[in-house]
C-alpha cells in the first residue's frame, strides 16, 4: 500500500502469500525453534555443572562431545539456507500462477487449454517437493548426525559407568543420576536440530517480507494541497517513458478551475498514463504536474488523493452490496444520499444486490456505474473519469449524460473518452497521438426513469456434509506401501528408543551386583546397536512419510484445479478469488500434519506405548495395568483434552485463515480503487481485527496445548513411581527394579508432541472439509459424445440461470447463429449470460442449445467449445509472452499466421513498436498494455484459431472511433461466410448484421 499499486513489483499472489502463509511459518520460529534454543543455551551448561561434580569422568565424555553438535548444525544450516530459499520462492510461484490460471480460467475452458494445464501444475508442485525434499535430506541428515552424536555419546556413559561399576570405582546412586542427566544435557541440542527446519521456510518468508517493507516510496511529500477551486492544475513539459517509447512527450495541459476538459486519442495513445499521472501513481520521468504553485510531487499522495474523486477503466468492487461499494469513500454516507448517487449514475440494480469479488454478479456496464456512483458521491473539487459510459447501452448513456452536468457543475474534471457524445458535453477536448476525427454526435436516445428489480442474491458454496478425508484418502491410495513403511520405520525408532532406556538400566543395576563382565557384552552391544538403529531408523520414517506427505499434497494441488475446470468459469467466478489461493497453499499444507504428525506418530506411538506396557507386564504381571492406565493418561487422554477443549477455536481457525487470505488478496488486487478512496486503512483495520482474532484463538489452543503436555508429563511420571512402588513391594531384583522404574521415563518423548498432534489434526480437519466442499459446488452436466462437426449454433427458448440465483437471467431467448448476427440490449439484461449458455458454461434451465442440431447437454464440453471461438468483454492476458498467450487459441499457429491476426485486429502498429516482438512479456509481471489493447489482442487470439463459429462480447470496447470502425470492418470481413455472433453496445459499427435484442431477459429481433 506505501509502494502504490504501479510499483510494487509482485502479483497479489505473491504478496499474499508472504503476508498470510509466510508470516504463519514464523510461528515455527518464534513458537518452536526460538524457546529450544534458549533452553539449549541454559539447560546443557547446567546439567553438565551437576554432572562434574557427580562424575567427573562421565562429565569429559560430555564436554568433549557436546561441541561437536553446534558446530553440525552451522555448517548444515548454511548449506540448507539457499535450498529453503528456493522452496520458498517456488511456491510463491506456484501462488502467482494458480491465481493467473483463476483469472484466466474463461479463456482456458474456451480454448480447451484448462484440463491441460494440469500438467504444469504437476511440473510446479513436483519441482516444489523436489526442492522440500533436497532440503529435507539435509535437514534430516543433519538431524540423523546429531541422533547419533547424542546417541552414541549417551551409550558410551553408559558402558563407562557399567563397567566401573563392575569394577567397583562408582557406586549405583551415582551411576543412575549420571544415566539419567547424560541424555538431558543432548536433548535440548537435538530439539534445536530438529526444530530448525521449522523455522528456515518462515525465515526466508521474513527475508522477502523486509525486502519488500525496505522497498523505496516515491511518496515523500508533505505540502499541504491548494485550494482546487482557486488555483489551476498544469502539466509543463511532461514526458512519461513506456516500454518502447515515450508514452508522453512534453506534454502540456492547464485545466483552470471549473473546467472540463475532454481527453481523447487512438488506444494506446496515453490517456491512462495521463491519469495515472494526475493521481500521482506514478512520476514524471521529465517535466511537472504543477497544482497551482505546488509541484504534485511535493504532496504527499493519500493528501492529494482526499481532494479528487476517480472513476477507473476498470473498476474493482469489494464483495458486499453495492450500497456498501457506492459508500466505500464516504463510510458515512446516508442512505438518501447513496441513492442519489446511484441515481445520477444511471444504476439500475438494487443497492441491497450483493456483488462478489471484483464485481462478480455485476455486468460489465453496472460494475462501471457503480463506481461512477462512489465518485459522485465523493463530491469532491477534481474528478477524474477514464471511460466513464465504457459497456453501457446507448439509452443508459443518455442517462448518464444528462444527469452528468449537475455532477460536474463547479468541479474541475477530466474525462477520458471515445464517445462523441460523451466528449460534446466537455469544454474543451484534446486529442493524444495522432489526431481523432469525432464523428457527429447522434442523437440522444430516449432516456426512461432507471428501475430496479429485486436484488439476486450471489450465490454461496454448498455446505452439504460432505466425506472430508475423501481427498486426502484418493492422494495417498497410490503411496500406501511408502506409507506403511514409513510407520514401521517410525515405530522401529521410537521402539529402540525405549529399548536403549531399558537396557541400559538393566546393564547399570547389572553392573553394580559385579557379575562376570562376560554376562554383560550383550547389554552392552545391544545399547550400542539399539543408540544406531534408533537414529537410521528416525531417519528413514522422516525421509518416508515426508516423501507420501508431498506427493500427497501435490496431487491435492491438482486435483483443486481439476474441480475448479469441472466447475467451470461461471461458478468459479462467483468464488473468491482468495479464498482458492488459501485452500491450494494453506488448506492442503496442513494436510501435511495429518500423516506426518497425525497418523504415522499416532500408530507408532501407539504400537510402541503398547509392547512397553506388555513388557512391563512381563516382568511385573501387576505392572500391566498400572502402566497401561498411566500410558493412556499420557498418550490418549493429554490429546484428547488439547484437542476437545480447544475444538471450537481450532474450528473457527480453518475459516478465519482463508477469510484473512481473500481479504488480503481483495485489497491487493483493488488496492488502487481502495487507496484513491481513502479506504484502504479501513479495509486494513478490518484484516487487523480479523487477525486478532485469529490470534486470540491460537493463544486460547496454546493455552489448553500446555495442559495436554502438562498431562502427558504427569502420566508420565505416575507410571514410573507406581511401577517403581509396585517392584519393591513385590521385591523384584535390582536390574528389574531398574527397568521398571526407568523404562517409562523413556516414553516422555514419544507422548511429548501428542498434544500439539491432536489439535493439529483437528485443525487439518476443517481445512479437509474445505477442499471437499469443492466437490459439491454445481457444474455443467458432464456428457461423454463428442459434438458434431457444425457451423451452426442456435438457442430455442432458452433460459438460463446462474449457479445459487433464484431466478433465471433470460428467459425465452432464440438465436440462430447459422450466418452473422449482432446481440443487443441495455447493460445487464444478460447478453454474457446467453453466451454463457451457448459457451456450455451454464446449463439451460429451460430450452436447449443446439450444435448443427444436436442438443449441446449431450455433448462433451471442451468438444463443444473446439467449434467455437470467443472472446469475452475483459480480455485476461497471462503472465507470458505475447507468442504464448496468442497460441492459447491455436498452439500449432505460425509466427506469420499470428502477425496477421494482429493485423485483423488493428494492432500491426502496436506490434511494431514491441522491442522484443512475440518474446514480449505480458500479464502481471510484463508490458502494460491499454484496455483498447488488450480488448483487441483479445479478438486477435479469437481469429488465429480458425474455428467455424465467432462469438465476440464487446470486441470494440475502449477504442477511438476510427479503430473502433476499422476493427468491426475486419471483424466483418474475416467472418463473411461464417457463423458469427457479436455481442455489442454499438450496434451502428455492425449495422449490416440482423440483430437481437435482449430485453428484460428475453429476445426480440430487430428490424
Amino acid at each position: 500500500m506505501r509502494i502504490g499499486p504501479r510499483r510494487a513489483g509482485r502479483s497479489p499472489a505473491e504478496v499474499a502469500a508472504l503476508a498470510t502463509h509466510g508470516v504463519d511459518r514464523l510461528e515455527g520460529y518464534f513458537a518452536r525453534y526460538l524457546p529450544q534454543l534458549l533452553i539449549a543455551a541454559v539447560v546443557p551448561l547446567v546439567v553438565g555443572v551437576r554432572l562434574l561434580a557427580a562424575d567427573w569422568a562421565a562429565a569429559v565424555i560430555v564436554g568433549l562431545t557436546v561441541p561437536l553438535i553446534p558446530v553440525f548444525m552451522i555448517l548444515i544450516g548454511l548449506h540448507t539456507q539457499r535450498d529453503v530459499r528456493r522452496q520458498w520462492r517456488t511456491l510463491s510461484v506456484l501462488g502467482n500462477h494458480f491465481l493467473d490460471l483463476v483469472a484466466g480460467l474463461a479463456e482456458l475452458t474456451a480454448f480447451g487449454r484448462a484440463r491441460a494445464q494440469i500438467r504444469s501444475l504437476r511440473e510446479i508442485t513436483g519441482q516444489y517437493r523436489r526442492h522440500t525434499m533436497r532440503t529435507l535430506r539435509v535437514a534430516f541428515l543433519s538431524a540423523l548426525a546429531l541422533e547419533l552424536l547424542a546417541t552414541l555419546s549417551v551409550a558410551v556413559v553408559a558402558v563407562s559407568i557399567g563397567l566401573r561399576l563392575l569394577a567397583g570405582e562408582l557406586d549405583l546412586q551415582t551411576a543412575l543420576v549420571v544415566l539419567i542427566l547424560a541424555p538431558e544435557v543432548y536433548l535440548p541440542l537435538r530439539a534445536v536440530g530438529a526444530r530448525f527446519h521449522d523455522s528456515a521456510e518462515g525465515l526466508a518468508a521474513a527475508e522477502d517480507i523486509i525486502a519488500l517493507a525496505g522497498t523505496p516510496s516515491d511518496d515523500a511529500g508533505n505540502r499541504t494541497v491548494p485550494d482546487l477551486t482557486r488555483v489551476a492544475l498544469r502539466c509543463e513539459d511532461v514526458t512519461a517513458e513506456g516500454r518502447s517509447g515515450p508514452i508522453l512527450d512534453g506534454f502540456c495541459l492547464r485545466l483552470p478551475p471549473g473546467e472540463v476538459v475532454g481527453v481523447t486519442g487512438p488506444s494506446g495513445a496515453g490517456k491512462s498514463t495521463l491519469l495515472d499521472l494526475l493521481l500521482g501513481w506514478r512520476r514524471p520521468d521529465g517535466g511537472r504536474i504543477l497544482v497551482g504553485d505546488t509541484d504534485l510531487a511535493d504532496i504527499g499522495r493519500a493528501t492529494w488523493h482526499r481532494h479528487l474523486a476517480w472513476v477507473p477503466q476498470q473498476p474493482h468492487l469489494i464483495a458486499g452490496t453495492v450500497a456498501e461499494n457506492i459508500r466505500l469513500g464516504s463510510p458515512d454516507a446516508s442512505d438518501d444520499a447513496v441513492l442519489a448517487a446511484a441515481d445520477t449514475a444511471a444504476l439500475d440494480v438494487p443497492l441491497s444486490t450483493m456483488a462478489g469479488e471484483l464485481g462478480a454478479g455485476l455486468s460489465t456496464g453496472q460494475r462501471r456505474r457503480v463506481a461512477l456512483a462512489r465518485a459522485v458521491l465523493l463530491d469532491r473539487p477534481l474528478i477524474l473519469l477514464d471511460e466513464p459510459t465504457e459497456g453501457v447501452d446507448a439509452e443508459t448513456e443518455a442517462a448518464i449524460l444528462e444527469r452528468l452536468p449537475k455532477v460536474l457543475a463547479g468541479r474541475t474534471a477530466v474525462i477520458v473518452s471515445h464517445h462523441p457524445a460523451v466528449l460534446a458535453r466537455c469544454d474543451r477536448v484534446i486529442s493524444l497521438g495522432e489526431p481523432v476525427v469525432l464523428p457527429a454526435v447522434p442523437d440522444t436516445a430516449p432516456t426512461r426513469p432507471i428501475s430496479r428489480p429485486a436484488a439476486t442474491p450471489i450465490g454461496s458454496p454448498s455446505h452439504v456434509d460432505v466425506p472430508k478425508w475423501r481427498p486426502l484418502r484418493e492422494a495417498i491410495r497410490p503411496h500406501r506401501l511408502r506409507l506403511a513403511l514409513a510407520c514401521l520405520a517410525a515405530t522401529a525408532a521410537l521402539g529402540c528408543g525405549v529399548a536403549l532406556t531399558a537396557t541400559s538400566s538393566w546393564l547399570i543395576a547389572s553392573a553394580a551386583l559385579h557379575p562376570p563382565v562376560l554376562s554383560l557384552l550383550v547389554a552392552i552391544v545391544a545399547v550400542r546397536t539399539f543408540g544406531l538403529a534408533k537414529g537410521l531408523f528416525r531417519y528413514t520414517e522422516r525421509l518416508l512419510s515426508h516423501d507420501v506427505a508431498l506427493r500427497a499434497l501435490a496431487e491435492l494441488r491438482v486435483r483443486v484445479w481439476a474441480q475448479l475446470v469441472r466447475i467451470g468459469p461461471a461458478g468459479t467466478a462467483r468464488l473468491r478469488r482468495g479464498d482458492l489461493l488459501h485452500r491450494l497453499v494453506s488448506d492442503v499444507d496442513s494436510q501435511q500434519d495429518v500423516l506426518v504428525r497425525g497418523l504415522v506418530p499416532g500408530v507408532s506411538t501407539f504400537l510402541v506405548l503398547s509392547a512397553t506396557a506388555v513388557t512391563l507386564g512381563v516382568i511385573l504381571p501387576g505392572a500391566l495395568l498400572p502402566a497401561a492406565a498411566g500410558f493412556a493418561i499420557a498418550g490418549v487422554l493429554a490429546p484428547v483434552v488439547a484437542a476437545l477443549a480447544a475444538r471450537r477455536a481450532l474450528r473457527s481457525t480453518a475459516g478465519l485463515r482463508a477469510d484473512l487470505t481473500a481479504g488480503t488478496v481483495e485489497l491487493l488486487q483493488a488496492s488502487a480503487d481502495l487507496i484513491t478512496h481513502d479506504a484502504a486503512t479501513r479495509r486494513h483495520a478490518r484484516l487487523r481485527e480479523l487477525d486478532g482474532v485469529l490470534t486470540a484463538l491460537q493463544r486460547r489452543s496454546a493455552v489448553w496445548r500446555g495442559l495436554g503436555g502438562g498431562i502427558a508429563t504427569l502420566g508420565v511420571g505416575l507410571t514410573s513411581v507406581t511401577c517403581l512402588v509396585l517392584g519393591i513391594l513385590a521385591a523384584v531384583p535390582g536390574p528389574a527394579l531398574a527397568v521398571l522404574a526407568l523404562t517409562p521415563l523413556a516414553t516422555a518423548e514419544l507422548v511429548a508432541g501428542l498434544p500439539e498432534a491432536a489439535q493439529r489434526l483437528l485443525g487439518a480437519a476443517g481445512s479437509a472439509r474445505r477442499l471437499a466442499e469443492l466437490d459439491t459446488l454445481p457444474a455443467p452436466s458432464p456428457a461423454a459424445a463428442p459434438a458434431p462437426v457444425a457451423s451452426t449454433l442456435a438457442a430455442e427458448h432458452l433460459s438460463v440461470r446462474w449457479p445459487g440465483a433464484p431466478a433465471d437471467a433470460v428467459q425465452d431467448v432464440n438465436l440462430h447463429i447459422g450466418h452473422r448476427v449482432a446481440l443487443t440490449g441495455r447493460s445487464g439484461a444478460g447478453k454474457s449470460t446467453v453466451l454463457a449458455a451457448l459457451m456450455r458454461y451454464l446449463d439451460p434451465s429451460a430450452g436447449r442449445v443446439l450444435l448443427a442440431g444436436t442438443n449441446t447437454l449431450t455433448c462433451d464440453g471442451d468438444s463443444v467449445r473446439a467449434r467455437i471461438a470467443w472472446c469475452g468483454p475483459e480480455t485476461h492476458l497471462f503472465d507470458s509472452t505475447l507468442r504464448e498467450n496468442l497460441r492459447l487459441a491455436r498452439p500449432s499457429a505460425t509466427d506469420a499466421e499470428l502477425r496477421a491476426a494482429l493485423g485483423r485486429a488493428q494492432l500491426s502498429s502496436w506490434f511494431s513498436r514491441l522491442p522484443e516482438g512475440f518474446d514480449t512479456a505480458l500479464g502481471a509481471h510484463g508490458t502494460p498494455v491499454s484496455g483498447g489493447e488488450r480488448q483487441r489482442l483479445g479478438v486477435a487470439r479469437a481469429l488465429a484459431s480458425e474455428r467455424p463459429i465467432l462469438l465476440l462480447d464487446e470486441p470494440t470496447a475502449h477504442l477511438d472511433a476510427p479503430t473502433a470502425s476499422a476493427l468491426a470492418a475486419d471483424i466483418l470481413k474475416a467472418t463473411a461466410g461464417r457463423s458469427a455472433l457479436v455481442v455489442t453496445h454499438r450496434p451502428a459499427e455492425f449495422a449490416e448484421l440482423p440483430a437481437v435484442s435482449v430485453s428484460a431477459g428475453r429476445s426480440v429481433s430487430v428490424p
